[in-house]
C-alpha cells in the first residue's frame, strides 16, 4: 500500500492502517518541502514524524517530535543568543545530525532516510518525495516567508497572498519513489494539507501523470468550511480553491477516483467531480483510525 503523507493528519491514518497491514507492505512517500536547516542540520519534520511513528518513538500527543524528549540544547542555545526557528528536542536533534552528517558525506536524502529507517528498526518503506531541495514559500503582505517561518514563527497569522513551491520545477521523484509507484496499483492521499503537504509531491515532474493511472483515494482534511487542523483553509483560499471538501477534490480532480469526506460534512455529493464516500474522519483514537483505514481499504477493493 502506498500513502502520500504530510506531517499530522496522514500519520494518524497510518497509525490505524498498521493494525490491518504489515509494516513491510506499507510505503509512505513524504513531503519534504517544509524541510529547513536549524543550527547547521537539516530538519525534515514530515519525514521524521513518519519515522518516529513506525519506530514507536513519536510523541502522539503533539504529533511531532519524540515522546519524553528534553530540550536542553535548544534552551542552552537560546540562553547564549541563538534563537532557533524551530524547537528541536535533544533526541530529535540526534536524528537531524545523523541525517545531515550522512548528506555532508555525499549521501542523498533518500539514502540518509534509508539509513535512519534501518537504525530505528523500521520495516516499512519511508521515502522522501525527492532528493532535490524544494521549499514551500508563503507570500504575505510582510514579504515572502518559508512555510516554517509562516506557520511556526508567525503562528500562521499573516494573510496569505500566494504559495510558491520553490525549486520544484527542477525536482523529480526519486528512482525509489518511481519504483514504488510502478509496483503498486493503489495510492492513498491522507488527510494532510492539500496545498503545502500534498501539493509539493504532486508538483514533481511527471507525478500527476503517474497517479492518473492508479487507483487513488483521498481523505479530506476539511469538514464543512473549516480545516480539522492547521492552515489549510487560508492556503486553499489564497490558491483559488473553495475551503471545503469539494475544494479539496478539485485540487486532486485529475488523479482522483474517490474522495472520502467526513460523515458530518454538509457538502452535497453533486458538488464533487468524483465519487464520494462518507466516513468518520475525526481520528480521535487509534480505534477510529483503524476503522477509517478499514473503510478506505474496502473502497479500494471496489474501484
Amino acid at each position: 500500500m502506498i500513502v502520500l503523507s504530510g506531517g499530522t493528519g496522514t500519520p494518524k491514518l497510518i497509525q490505524g492502517m498498521r493494525r490491518l497491514i504489515p509494516d513491510e507492505e506499507i510505503t509512505v512517500i513524504v513531503n519534504t518541502a517544509e524541510d529547513i536547516s536549524i543550527s547547521g542540520n537539516l530538519v525534515s519534520p514530515d519525514l521524521d514524524t513518519v519515522l518516529y511513528l513506525f519506530s514507536g518513538a513519536l510523541d502522539d500527543a503533539r504529533w511531532w517530535g519524540i515522546k519524553n524528549d528534553t530540550f536542553h540544547t535548544h534552551a542552552a542555545l537560546k540562553k547564549i543568543g541563538i534563537n532557533e526557528r524551530l524547537m528541536i528536542g535533544d533526541i530529535d536533534r540526534a536524528t537531524c545530525i545523523f541525517r545531515s552528517e550522512l548528506m555532508r558525506q555525499g549521501a542523498s536524502l533518500t539514502e540518509a532516510t534509508q539509513r535512519l529507517s534501518a537504525a530505528m528498526g523500521i520495516k516499512a518503506r519511508i521515502l522522501p518525495m525527492c532528493d532535490e531541495k524544494v521549499d514551500t514559500m508563503i507570500n504575505t503582505p510582510q514579504g515572502l516567508m518559508h512555510f516554517q517561518d509562516f506557520w511556526v514563527g508567525a503562528r500562521g497569522e499573516p494573510d496569505v497572498l500566494d504559495v510558491n513551491i520553490s525549486g520544484v520545477k527542477k525536482a523529480k521523484p526519486s528512482k525509489e519513489v518511481l519504483a514504488a509507484l510502478e509496483s503498486g496499483e493503489s495510492v492513498i492521499i491522507g488527510p494532510s494539507n492539500p496545498i503545502t503537504s500534498i501539493g509539493p509531491i504532486l508538483a514533481l515532474k511527471g507525478m500527476r501523470k503517474i497517479l492518473a493511472k492508479k487507483k487513488v483515494i483521498a481523505v479530506s482534511p476539511i469538514i464543512g468550511d473549516s480545516p480539522v487542523s492547521g492552515p489549510a483553509g487560508k492556503l486553499m483560499k489564497a490558491c483559488g480553491f473553495a475551503v471545503s471538501s469539494p475544494g479539496v477534490a478539485e485540487c486532486y480532480h485529475d488523479i482522483l477516483d474517490v474522495m472520502v469526506i467526513d460523515e458530518r460534512d454538509t457538502a452535497d455529493e453533486k458538488e464533487f467531480p468524483v465519487q464520494t464516500a462518507r466516513c468518520d474522519t475525526m481520528m480521535k483514537s487509534v480505534k477510529k483510525s483503524e476503522a477509517l483505514a478499514s473503510s478506505i481499504l474496502g473502497l479500494l477493493g471496489d474501484i
